[in-house]
């Protein structure tokens, strides 16, 4: 089973160029115009996954994370090297949530934001260690 998200963009077309440059993001299929020449629909591809977006109807009352004032959800995307990608996002003017770390569920991950508020979390998975094995006690 694939999972797509699909994300709310004001201003998608600039958003896709950004996507491209701070993330590594690559356009994937056809993209979709309304009547004012704008991107209404497309979509991003990294890896296998890929990331559909759309510009919601200017009659919703639609609110991105940066207007709402807060992130609603976050996407978690492996990528092969994390401190790469960090320095990359960095660069490019992504707003970090959190440097790279490493946690204790066995990942490296950075978080961070695009333009419009939403998160994004880039991690690797860190070789695994052997686990202990049951009963065996360390020496004190």
């Amino acid at each position: 089973m694939a999972i797509t998200p699909y994300l709310y963009y004001e201003d998608l077309g600039a958003t896709l160029k950004w996507l491209a440059k701070a993330f590594g993001f690559r356009r994937y299929g056809p993209q979709m115009k309304g009547p004012d020449g704008r991107v209404n629909h497309a979509a991003m591809k990294f890896g296998a996954g890929i990331v559909m977006m759309g510009r919601p109807d200017p009659k919703q009352k639609y609110k991105n994370p940066r207007r709402l004032g807060q992130a609603t959800q976050s996407l978690y995307v492996i990528v092969d090297d994390v401190d790469r990608h960090f320095e990359r996002a960095k660069k490019m003017g992504a707003r970090i949530l959190e440097e790279p770390e490493d946690t204790e569920y066995g990942h490296r991950r950075y978080r961070a934001c695009d333009p419009e508020g939403h998160e994004w979390c880039f991690a690797r998975e860190l070789k695994t260690r052997p686990r202990r094995r049951a009963g065996r006690r360390s020496k004190s």
